[in-house]
């Protein structure tokens, strides 16, 4: 059974993809992540504890365009999680780079979907 959601937190991420095998496989070898898969048109992400879900992969002819949600994620060790972005078919758009908070960076996913990922120093 999965956890109540707690007020006002982000409880599901979905990500538009332009082919979800491509999608799966890049998320999966960059992250870590597993999926339950519904059929050949969804795939939901299962939450790190592997309770639940915490968001799915939709495929679509092209990303969502700009302007929505910007997604964030956190690592341990960010020029690692950079190396397995590229290593996984992404791209990085922008750093690493200092903020703050500690270390940043951007990248784009197979579909063109970009999010971020931090760190702290």
């Amino acid at each position: 059974m999965s956890p109540q959601p707690l007020h006002h937190s982000i409880n599901y991420i979905e990500l538009t993809v332009t082919d979800l095998g491509a999608a799966k496989a890049f998320y999966s070898s960059a992250f870590g992540w597993s999926f339950n898969d519904y059929g050949p048109e969804y795939a939901g992400i299962v939450a790190a504890d592997g309770v639940g879900e915490a968001g799915g992969l939709a495929p679509a002819t092209e990303p969502r365009p700009a302007g929505g949600p910007f997604v964030i994620l956190f690592s341990d060790d960010l020029d690692a999680t950079a190396q397995a972005i590229t290593e996984a078919g992404g791209h990085i758009t922008q750093g690493p780079y200092e903020f703050p908070g500690g270390r940043r960076l951007h990248f784009a996913d197979p579909s063109g979907n970009e999010l971020g990922v931090w760190a702290e120093r």
